[in-house]
């Protein structure tokens, strides 16, 4: 809603007035003010935000996620995390290529390879590796890793071979 007064030697207000009063002064000119409609205690809260039984639910799901990324070897969590990262890759090229995706996907999988390198990093605490050296093992690591597709492409791979082997079936 928007208030116009025009300061003059006689001053006019057009309706709504303001809640709060204005100071008399000597500008001459017009003056625009925004009014915006106070707030029902109903839409203050954000509809974006999870009911106390969902999160429960969700809380639960990353209790049992955390559970099976505990019971991994620390092979099979590096080789999750290069996978998953392969994963992250392909959306964002399928991203930039415009195809359909899940946009919910990308913040998944980063939270899956932050919690995999969450116990990662938990099991160097207990064996005692400092920060310091964690972070040149993790360097030395990342040399180490021997680039493969990604188990998606595979899979795609692998329909396109079975599709062409039936139309030269066909």
């Amino acid at each position: 809603m928007l208030s116009f007064s025009i300061a003059s030697p006689t001053t006019l207000t057009f309706p709504p007035k303001p809640i709060f009063s204005i100071a008399k002064t000597s500008f001459t000119g017009v003056r625009i003010q925004r009014f915006f409609p106070q707030r029902l205690p109903s839409q203050m809260t954000s509809s974006r935000r999870p009911s106390a039984s969902s999160s429960v639910v969700m809380m639960a799901k990353r209790e049992e996620e955390m559970k099976e990324i505990r019971a991994k070897t620390t092979e099979e969590i590096n080789d999750d995390v290069v996978e998953l990262k392969g994963e992250l890759l392909m959306l964002r090229l399928q991203k930039s290529v415009r195809n359909e995706f899940k946009s919910s996907e990308f913040r998944r999988m980063r939270k899956r390879i932050a919690r995999l390198l969450t116990v990662k990093r938990e099991r160097e605490i207990e064996e005692g590796i400092n920060k310091r050296l964690s972070r040149k093992l993790d360097r030395q690591w990342k040399k180490s890793i021997v680039v493969k597709p990604p188990p998606s492409l595979i899979k795609l791979r692998e329909q396109e071979a079975a599709e062409e082997a039936e139309k030269s079936a066909a």
